[in-house]
């Protein structure tokens, strides 16, 4: 594996970016689950467990992606735009796949988000 780039002082930049790289797909998977599969299940179906489920997961679960997401802006030393529209990402399915591509791709270069 090659070697990542850290920037704001090499501290510990990998390692956040690692903890926002996985929160980011929890979250992206939870929030595509029950968008497509809970919420049509409640509103056809009248099956109201999975949103239940799904919805009380997902919001508990990005409270761990704001965090993560957060202090890898803080220790990559991102922009405030850029991490707005990161965390502002998790809310709309299948973005923040997209969202979490990019940061990766620019942390990994030292850019800032």
């Amino acid at each position: 594996m090659a070697t990542e780039r850290t920037t704001a002082s090499g501290r510990d930049v990998p390692t956040a970016l690692t903890r926002y790289r996985v929160m980011a797909n929890v979250v992206g998977v939870l929030l595509i689950a029950l968008i497509f599969v809970a919420v049509p299940l409640k509103h056809l179906g009248g099956i109201d467990g999975p949103v239940a489920v799904l919805g009380t997961a997902h919001g508990w679960l990005y409270g761990l992606f704001f965090l993560s997401a957060v202090d890898l802006a803080l220790r990559a030393r991102w922009t405030l735009k850029g991490t707005v529209l990161t965390l502002v990402a998790g809310t709309v399915p299948v973005l923040s796949f997209f969202a979490e591509r990019t940061a990766t791709r620019k942390t990994r270069a030292g850019v800032r988000v």
